[in-house]
């Protein structure tokens, strides 16, 4: 663990994690991160386009792309990114530094959602966003195979929500997706919500069940589409998640792992010793930040490779612990 994650671990003990053993204040979760919100500027050699406009839906949010037209949503891979948040804060702008991270490194095109929030717009309004806007990227020319659905927390579960309903509704699908700390259990039944509560620097456990109902309002925290834990897994693409030892949500990470194994899905499980939730949204600040990033652009590079077809095998399903 770098002097710079134990800084950040530190930092979010003492300003966040505080926050959340108070309850769930939407409005001051919305103004808390739009008042600490910090942008990077945009890669050298990159361009952000910015689709806010009332015309843009469903292809709300902002472009990450090559200056020089090379890597596009038309000629080349392209990620469909789903931020974290809760459902209800957060936005593309809060996470460009992991979008810009990651975009770099892989050399690919990103499309960041910006979905409806909770309470205004509760279940199943994220996953028609995100749905809708998988189904206009490849009505606009993207193949499927070349698409990769990615997300954090909120937005983890959201993107392999939305990788089970294409599936259910016969949809052809991305070739992978990329999962960082994923919220995939809303109904908050996971282990590591009592054991790691007090070690996550970030959350406190009994939190996470009352967050849910924010999204979830009168929708039973089991339903597949809210809780993808509850789906069943089969036959969706190579799946890559990442998630930090000590998160009290760490479970709904290594149960989706299991039960997508057992339903003979290629999925790979990196557990990173101490860090905290979804530490790539600290890069460039902490070094481990880039080196999942890193990890992460392999993963889109490789099953979104052209050279034998829909993409390149996934390695086997492996639990991989780094420090």
């Amino acid at each position: 663990m770098s002097w710079q994650s134990a800084l950040a671990c530190w930092y979010l003990r003492r300003q966040f994690r505080p926050q959340t053993l108070k309850g769930i204040n939407v409005e001051k979760a919305r103004a808390l991160t739009a008042k600490r919100a910090w942008s990077p500027r945009v890669p050298g050699g990159w361009r952000l386009r910015e689709l806010y406009g009332a015309g843009d839906w469903p292809l709300r949010g902002e472009w990450v792309e090559r200056a020089d037209g090379v890597s596009t949503s038309r000629n080349g891979p392209t990620v469909l990114y789903c931020h974290g948040g809760g459902y209800y804060f957060c936005s593309p702008l809060t996470h460009r530094s992991l979008v810009f991270g990651l975009a770099t490194r892989a050399n690919v095109a990103i499309f960041s959602l910006d979905y409806r929030l909770a309470p205004e717009h509760r279940f199943p309004a994220a996953l028609d966003d995100a749905a809708a806007a998988y189904r206009q990227l490849v009505a606009n020319g993207t193949p499927p195979e070349s698409i990769v659905i990615a997300g954090d927390s909120a937005g983890g579960g959201l993107a392999l929500a939305t990788l089970v309903a294409l599936r259910d509704a016969g949809d052809p699908l991305p070739a992978g997706c990329l999962l960082f700390s994923p919220w995939t259990d809303l109904a908050a039944t996971g282990a590591t919500i009592r054991t790691n509560d007090g070690l996550d620097p970030m959350f406190s456990g009994p939190a996470i069940g009352p967050a849910g109902k924010v999204y979830l309002g009168e929708t039973p925290a089991t339903h597949p589409y809210a809780s993808p834990l509850y789906a069943d897994l089969e036959g969706l693409p190579p799946l890559f998640i990442m998630a930090g030892s000590t998160e009290v949500l760490l479970d709904d990470s290594q149960r989706v792992a299991d039960k997508a194994r057992a339903a003979g899905v290629d999925c790979e499980l990196e557990v990173w010793k101490k860090m905290p939730h979804v530490w790539p949204l600290f890069t460039p600040f902490i070094p481990e930040g880039g080196r999942a990033l890193d990890r992460a652009a392999t993963f889109v590079r490789r099953v979104t490779s052209t050279t034998s077809g829909r993409g390149t095998a996934a390695q086997p399903f492996s639990v991989t612990s780094i420090a």
